[in-house]
């Protein structure tokens, strides 16, 4: 099962944030993620209460991030998202009177807090900086390109 996809989608966002010269606004976010500015920006909102991001109002306006990605866990995006569901399963008729219902619920409820608890753990073990060191190379090679006037590839 996967977590909600929301998760990726806001790291991917923010590893663009880090690249970008200026903030970014809502409606080039919304194109980038094939989404509605309006549900971007309450997204972003969890992510501006959270201190990852901030905003800047007015012309050339938009998302930025307040601090380094060096600095941000990935449970701290996790987090600051509403901890969205791990898994699309749920327990029987949680009031039940009946001794093996409540059994079967406990024996799920107590995996999935299992489950829940590790996620979590492996979320603390990497920062959003981290996702980038597998491409650290490329990157800043494209960097130097637009430096020199060339166009991304």
């Amino acid at each position: 099962m996967r977590t909600d996809s929301r998760l990726a989608r806001m790291l991917h966002v923010l590893l663009h944030l880090e690249q970008a010269k200026d903030p970014i606004t809502s409606e080039q976010i919304g194109q980038m993620l094939a989404t509605n500015p309006s549900l971007v920006r309450r997204t972003m909102g969890g992510l501006r209460k959270a201190g990852i991001v901030t905003s800047v109002k007015g012309h050339g306006g938009g998302w930025c991030l307040a601090k380094p990605l060096t600095q941000i866990t990935l449970l701290d995006v996790y987090e600051a998202l509403g901890s969205p569901g791990l898994f699309a399963l749920g327990l029987s008729n949680v009031t039940s009177t009946c001794l093996l219902e409540q059994s079967a619920n406990k024996a799920i409820d107590s995996a999935l807090d299992h489950a829940s608890a590790f996620f979590r753990a492996e979320l603390t073990k990497q920062t959003v900086a981290d996702l980038v060191l597998p491409h650290a190379q490329k990157v800043q090679e494209l960097k130097d390109r637009q430096a020199s006037g060339h166009k991304p590839v």
